[in-house]
């Protein structure tokens, strides 16, 4: 397969892509580079037949992972105790946001997963979803440490 022709007739049709998907130049940019770079090294088990389909995907799928990485940091807090919440988004913003929850939050057990939506969807406090919950904030603590381990993992994968 010939990665630099792929390039140069297919380069401007992955970056128009990118650009819509991430509306940001330097992030389109370099997940045009991405998607490069995993033709190059996917490039033995990739053949020639629709290669505009199949960068197409591909760079979709780049921008996807980008963006569900970005989320991720906003979705996921840092530490246990903060009470922010994701800023508010536009609805394809919410499409992915749904995505990604549905990914992390979907092989966690219902008492985690019900937690966790009271928290970070719902808007309660850590002393409301104990509440809520009958369960201590210790607890609370506890099973949202799940979701951001499971979170992290479903992240680097």
């Amino acid at each position: 397969m010939d990665v630099e022709a792929l390039y140069r007739n297919y380069g401007p049709m992955v970056m128009r892509r990118c650009r819509s998907i991430l509306a940001d130049e330097e992030e389109a940019k370099d997940a045009l580079q991405d998607t490069f770079v995993r033709v190059l090294r996917y490039r033995d088990r990739l053949t020639d037949r629709a290669p505009s389909s199949l960068l197409y995907t591909m760079a979709t799928n780049v921008c996807l992972n980008r963006l569900r990485s970005s989320r991720l940091a906003q979705i996921v807090p840092v530490g246990d105790d903060t009470e922010a919440l994701p800023a508010e988004h536009d609805g394809n913003d919410r499409v992915l946001d749904r995505v990604l929850a549905d990914v992390i939050l979907g092989t966690l057990d219902t008492a985690t997963r019900e937690t966790a939506l009271d928290r970070y969807v719902r808007g309660k406090t850590l002393s409301e979803t104990a509440a809520c919950r009958g369960l201590s904030v210790s607890g609370v603590r506890k099973r949202l440490n799940k979701v951001t381990a499971h979170a992290r993992r479903v992240n680097a994968a």
